[in-house]
């Protein structure tokens, strides 16, 4: 059996994010995704809805085996659980692929790292990015 890991923020789920997960999955037997807690992102603005929130809509993807939250501290020790195969990137997450295969290394965890493709737009007005969706709501109802 061949297990998966995805992470990420999810912060108000659109197709981008279902075209990773459905892709993550499609790598493997089971898909395990990884929440980022609101307090440890970083390299963006923190997401608008919950941990638990977050985490509960990414469990109700089909695709998806299991959510969880991520730890508040150490950002393997729910790889170490999982012991995935695999860690699936999103297309345009900020991890540099090969300094997170080292560092999976180095933490004596024994996976590859792939990354995603991107989702093209299907529709012209379709939105791919929590951010881009922010922006519309802030500028057609604030």
């Amino acid at each position: 059996m061949t297990t998966i890991v995805a992470q990420g923020t999810f912060d108000i789920l659109h197709p981008g994010h279902v075209h990773y997960l459905q892709e993550a999955a499609g790598m493997g037997d089971e898909l395990h995704v990884i929440v980022a807690r609101r307090e440890n992102v970083t390299h963006k603005d923190p997401p608008v809805l919950s941990n638990r929130q977050r985490r509960n809509m990414v469990a109700a993807l089909d695709a998806v085996t299991e959510a969880r939250v991520g730890h508040p501290e150490d950002f393997f020790v729910p790889i170490r659980e999982i012991d995935p195969d695999v860690i699936a990137l999103g297309y345009d997450q900020h991890h540099d692929e090969e300094k997170l295969a080292g560092a999976l290394e180095e933490a004596g965890l024994d996976c590859r790292v792939k990354r995603a493709s991107g989702r093209e737009n299907v529709h012209d007005d379709e939105l791919l990015s929590t951010g881009k969706i922010i922006d519309r709501i802030c500028d057609e109802r604030c």
